[in-house]
């Protein structure tokens, strides 16, 4: 079976595919590099000792995507290409609508062409909005969102479902990630933002190695144990197993619109991640507090029971776990590149 993964050099699209290389997939990779390095491809071919396809360039482009399914007898897509950050979406509304929905209504429109009717969308928890319970199951309500970038998504489920109601022979699954952090054990793949970490565990690698000076820690104010942001980690090669259950759901329904959460269930502060990377890989971590940042929520966990259930999906990895992992891969990036 021939998957073609968007965004497939990305944090989260380069563990994915390690993970349907190993399960003995076959890939194409579609990335334009705006937030990945080509290295990635490398090591993951080092990591899988597999090959698979690669094209370079943007989704949006019709005329590329139509080259990729002539090319390749493609039989479903995991979509990883968008944008990521919710700082960054509140000051650049217009970039992330355009890169985080155009560029799947491109992709619709060429899979449909080509009779591919098979997609894994990367959605996310952001689209709850500020949550009305905690844990959050997948029947919570959506919208309300508090920034571009979960107003985004949130988006792009609508067009998603949408599509499913005007041709019930596609097989859609939407996976509302929480917080993926970490990286493979191989130390090879990991998060490596372009330029300044926009997510958490990233800035603190960088703290760690003192490329950075000091983590802000965006408000201790909330309604929470220790007044931080309590978030669901989850260990991204769990994430990238969870896409895996989800594509063979696809493969045994054939059919229907699913949506799932992925998470572990257990909430985490911002003064938790902290402490526990600090204690695992006996660091020190310079912290500020700072004002609370736009677009953030107090607490967002999830209850991950219907892809227990329904996909045989568990996250395996802890907070220590993830921690380790995000360290082991960050020194021997910076030793390599510094």
């Amino acid at each position: 079976m021939k998957i073609l993964v968007t965004g497939g050099a990305g944090y989260i699209g380069s563990h994915t595919t390690v993970e349907l290389l190993n399960n003995n997939y076959e890939v194409v990779i579609l990335d334009n590099f705006s937030n990945s390095r080509k290295e990635v491809l490398e090591n993951i071919k080092k990591i899988t000792a597999k090959d698979f396809k690669f094209y370079e360039g943007d989704m949006i482009d019709k005329k590329l995507l139509r080259k990729i399914f002539s090319e390749n007898q493609i039989d479903a897509v995991i979509d990883f290409a968008a944008f990521k950050a919710v700082g960054e979406s509140v000051e650049k509304p217009i970039e992330y609508y355009t890169n985080n929905v155009s560029t799947v209504l491109s992709l619709l429109s060429v899979m449909k062409e080509f009779n591919c009717k098979k997609l894994v969308f990367s959605s996310s928890a952001t689209v709850y909005g500020n949550p009305e319970v905690i844990p959050i199951t997948e029947e919570c309500k959506t919208g309300n969102t508090t920034n571009p970038y979960g107003t985004s998504k949130l988006f792009v489920e609508q067009i998603l479902k949408d599509v499913y109601t005007s041709d019930n022979d596609f097989g859609i699954s939407i996976l509302r990630y929480f917080n993926p952090i970490g990286a493979h054990e191989s130390g090879l793949i990991g998060e490596v933002p372009t330029g300044i970490p926009a997510n958490i565990m990233p800035y603190i690698s960088k703290v760690a190695t003192k490329e950075l000076e000091i983590l802000s820690v965006f408000g201790d104010d909330y309604d929470t144990k220790d007044g931080t942001g309590v978030r669901d980690y989850i260990h991204v090669v769990d994430l990238a197993i969870g896409h895996i259950k989800a594509l063979e759901k696809l493969n045994k329904e054939n059919k229907g619109l699913f949506i799932y959460n992925l998470g572990t269930g257990v909430g985490y502060s911002v003064f938790d991640l902290i402490k526990t990377f600090e204690k695992v890989n006996n660091v020190k971590i310079n912290y500020k507090v700072v004002e609370r940042r736009k677009g953030d929520i107090a607490t967002c966990y999830s209850d991950p029971q219907k892809a227990q259930k329904e996909l045989g999906f568990t996250a395996k990895r802890n907070l220590e776990d993830m921690c380790k992992s995000a360290w082991n891969f960050e020194k021997k990036y910076h030793d390599e590149h510094k």
